[in-house]
């Protein structure tokens, strides 16, 4: 049965369907196959009930947030306060855009809306200071991926959704490799800058670094809240992404004056838009995943692991050659919903933690999100900025490479993701 939902996916893929027919036509034609007798209400419930989970409404929430901070202030203001810290250094200004890049999506939780909200503003600067287009491209398309890591992030929220590991966990390990993640690029930009002989530019002084601070306070006070709600056991995760949204717009709207109501109502519908779009394929991944499930998949390679003394770190080298070819062609959330079900229990069966493991699927969700031919970033940051697809993709290659040897370093250094959940928790 496995067999027959692969290859029904497949054939979708190839034949470049829409991604929540490749995930629940397969599940209902296996239904009415292989298990006629089933009542027809179960698609329903396993559609409606799979997404019926409260830690989901966080996603409406933090996309909300994101979106009123893209079309309002407080992004321009984080990436003036950081271009005023470490702007004149080499190449400062591309250490600022990683950096900006990870805070911004410290409060986003999403790495499309960290690009379109940074793209703007950034790449013109980069440009200016003498990066290349290409290289420009690439760097603003790949700092985004550290939304997906440093939180609160959205695939967080459903990498715990799916698993039930402690989302305040996860949150924890991210922040520890969501930097590490950034250090690595900026590392390519010092480098980069030195071969090119890229300059600083002119040294703000401390009185205009002061009032950068002081334009950011608000932005980066959001963060604060957050991080400091969640690991302090003050909210939960989805009732820290209400506080975000909520956060946003009184201080676009009442502080900033940025944005209007009109705006507002404007943002929240694209906003659905999103969602929704992010919520029907996680019901029909929910949906696939049941019958995957019901087939005893899980066991099946459980079983052939055992039988053939396949260890922890084989096992984790062949999850990763397994996501990134997939991560080629699949959203990430397509990828969470259809493999984790399955991979899940036996990564805990060989003795996974269940945190590094929520790592190395987002890290590996996060070289998918650049890695053509359908890297979502890629496309966003296309339509950005009105560069064809082609130029971001000849500019992202350095940074794909800077992703691997990351997800090398976190996958078989397990300290990595579990000292800091382990220090707080």
């Amino acid at each position: 049965m496995v067999g027959l939902l692969f290859v029904l996916a497949a054939v979708l893929l190839a034949i470049a369907a829409e991604i929540f027919l490749v995930l629940g036509v397969p599940a209902v034609v296996t239904k009415y196959l292989m298990y006629p007798m089933m009542p027809d209400l179960i698609i329903g419930q396993r559609l409606v009930g799979g997404v019926e989970v409260v830690t989901l409404l966080a996603i409406p929430f933090f996309i909300f947030a994101a979106d009123l901070m893209a079309r309002g202030r407080m992004a321009g203001q984080l990436a003036g306060l950081f271009r005023a810290l470490v702007g004149h250094k080499r190449g400062g200004l591309g250490h600022s855009t990683v950096v900006t890049c990870m805070v911004f999506g410290a409060a986003a939780g999403s790495a499309p809306a960290t690009v379109a909200a940074m793209g703007r503003v950034a790449f013109p600067e980069l440009r200016r200071s003498g990066f290349s287009e290409r290289f420009s491209l690439g760097l603003i398309a790949s700092s985004a991926e550290c939304a997906l890591l440093i939180p609160p992030s959205i695939t967080f929220v459903v990498y715990s959704w799916l698993t039930g590991t402690s989302i305040a966990a996860l949150f924890a390990a991210g922040l520890m490799v969501g930097i590490v993640l950034g250090l690595g690029f900026m590392a390519l930009v010092a480098f980069t800058a030195w071969r090119e002989g890229i300059p600083g530019v002119e040294r703000v002084t401390w009185r205009g670094r002061w009032s950068a601070f002081v334009d950011a306070f608000w932005a980066l006070l959001m963060q604060v809240i957050i991080l400091v709600g969640i690991f302090s056991g003050i909210f939960t995760a989805t009732e820290a992404a209400a506080v975000s949204a909520v956060y946003a717009v009184i201080v676009e709207v009442f502080i900033f004056r940025s944005l209007s109501l009109r705006d507002v109502f404007s943002i929240a519908r694209d906003s659905a838009v999103s969602t929704g779009v992010i919520f029907i394929l996680l019901s029909m991944g929910a949906l696939l995943a049941y019958f995957i499930t019901l087939a005893g998949f899980d066991r099946t390679l459980l079983g052939i692991i055992q039988d053939n003394n396949v260890n922890w770190i084989v096992f984790m080298l062949c999850v990763n050659v397994l996501f990134l070819i997939c991560g080629m062609f699949l959203d990430p959330n397509s990828i969470m919903v259809i493999f984790l079900p399955t991979l899940f229990p036996v990564s805990t069966a060989l003795g996974i933690d269940p945190v590094h493991f929520g790592m190395i699927v987002t890290l590996n969700v996060c070289t998918g999100m650049i890695t053509p031919p359908v890297g979502l970033d890629l496309a966003v940051t296309s339509a950005t900025l009105g560069r064809p697809v082609e130029q971001v993709v000849a500019g992202i290659m350095p940074f794909i490479a800077v992703n691997l040897l990351v997800l090398a370093l976190v996958s078989y250094v397990p300290w990595l993701s579990t000292f800091l959940p382990n220090l707080i928790f």
